[in-house]
């Protein structure tokens, strides 16, 4: 059902649910200097601990059976960007963003927190003689060979992906564009959430897009259909300091679109159920889906061992090949 959650777009973005997905009881929050620099038109934000995943054998056990080539190529390239990511990095976010509101098209922007050496980093860069282009006021440096770039936008945020990433992204900051500080919905969302050790907010095609990967066959019935575009915002938040914890809330904005859509995922996982095997059925069993007040629940919560016995799983490597 993760995975599922994270085939929305871009594998880069959405792949970090499972890449950093053991991490410490610490909320992963955004500053306002790191809102600012996000684009306005977000479909998908995650937020992950990177401190704490370096240090745990269960979030690198994830990592390498999940993590695609996009995600990795990103990794890389914050190595190769100066930086030592097992000291200077303790926020890691990835936003998936529409450059242009009234289009389709998606690209990734990654947003690195932390108290960087700035001062050594580009002293390091001019010595290696890497040049930076200008983007209006702000230098843009290349990111080795990756294709990617980065800039500093303070001492401790640093924005990278993409040139054209980046400088929507400075775009934003800068005041030139909107950023997701006016972006309702999601802050409101946010509000919500980011204090979960590891959180995500999706917007109303983000949502809609993951439902429909979630529910699977379920999904293809009209019910389904006739409550789709009531799903406005949603955002899940997951906690390993006592086994694994997840939790997904998904808005409709009434009580009648929360339980069509509870009773289909539902549906969903008695199908599953039905071809699973023991640690899969164990795993569904402990899945809880309901509705209230107009709003979708879904709840799982398994011990370390159960949670690592999903992940030898057929179902686990059906659904993360």
């Amino acid at each position: 059902m993760f995975r599922n959650t994270m085939k929305i777009s871009v594998p880069a973005l959405v792949s970090a649910l499972f890449f950093s997905a053991a991490v410490s009881a610490h909320a992963s929050q955004l500053s306002g200097d790191a809102r600012g620099a996000i684009p306005k038109d977000v479909q998908q934000l995650v937020v992950i601990d990177y401190r704490a995943m370096q240090n745990s054998p269960t979030a690198m056990d994830l990592r390498e059976r999940v993590m695609p080539p996009e995600l990795k190529q990103f990794d890389e390239a914050l190595r190769k960007s100066g930086l030592n990511d097992n000291h200077d990095v303790d926020q890691l976010a990835f936003a998936l963003f529409r450059p242009k509101s009234d289009s389709d098209e998606v690209t990734t922007l990654g947003v690195a927190q932390g108290q960087f050496p700035v001062q050594d980093i580009l002293a390091s860069f001019k010595k290696r003689l890497i040049k930076p282009t200008a983007a209006g006021t702000n230098k843009i440096y290349p990111m080795g060979k990756t294709g990617m770039v980065l800039c500093f936008v303070d001492q401790s945020t640093m924005v990278f992906g993409s040139t054209e990433a980046v400088k929507a992204s400075l775009d934003a900051r800068d005041g030139n564009t909107s950023s997701m500080l006016t972006n309702t919905a999601l802050m409101d969302a946010m509000h919500s959430v980011d204090s979960a050790a590891l959180w995500s907010i999706l917007d109303q095609k983000g949502t809609q897009t993951m439902m429909k990967q979630l529910l699977g066959e379920a999904g293809s019935v009209a019910d389904f259909e006739s409550v789709r575009k009531r799903l406005t915002v949603s955002w899940y938040g997951m906690d390993f300091q006592h086994g694994v914890k997840f939790d997904l809330t998904i808005v409709t904005g009434d009580a009648f679109a929360a339980a069509t859509v509870s009773s289909l995922l539902n549906a969903a996982v008695i199908l599953r159920k039905m071809s699973g095997s023991e640690s899969e059925k164990a795993a569904l069993a402990d899945t809880d889906v309901s509705s209230s007040s107009g709003k979708l629940l879904v709840h799982f919560a398994a011990s370390d061992n159960d949670f690592a016995s999903l992940l030898r799983s057929p179902l686990f490597q059906s659904v993360v090949r």
